[in-house]
């Protein structure tokens, strides 16, 4: 038997294999991106607007801690171009997802030292994982 015959069959398979990886990255910076599937193992990346220099921070108060578990803290970068003091940039968190299942990944954006006034913002994603 050739070694054409052999290379040819090996080949496909492998790609068949890397085509069925799902990546392991998955970003979200938007509501319009929920719901979200992930498989176990499977890293998400959350990214929303913010400005702590205003009093407002986003807070988590579901953490799908079921499905999910965090990778780091709540990282936030602020545009290297904006050159202006005091203006917005990003927060940024890193999950990972460990078991089947669903959860709410679910944040609030708000001034942590006035907790009578209601969140400007809410983000509520439903997450599911295979």
């Amino acid at each position: 038997m050739s070694p054409t015959r052999l290379f040819v069959p090996l080949a496909l398979s492998l790609l068949a294999a890397c085509a069925t990886q799902p990546k392991q990255n998955v970003t979200v910076e938007k509501q319009s991106e929920c719901p979200v599937n992930l498989h176990s193992g499977q890293n998400l990346i959350l990214t929303l607007p913010s400005n702590p220099t205003t009093g407002y921070r986003w807070a988590i108060q579901d953490s799908a801690g079921g499905v999910l578990r965090a990778l780091s803290p709540e990282v936030y970068s602020n545009p290297q171009d904006a050159g202006i003091v005091g203006s917005a940039g990003l927060s940024t968190w890193r999950f990972q997802s460990f078991a089947a299942g669903t959860g709410r990944l679910r944040l609030t954006y708000s001034q942590p030292w006035a907790p009578e006034v209601p969140a400007v913002e809410t983000f509520d994603c439903a997450i599911s994982v295979n």
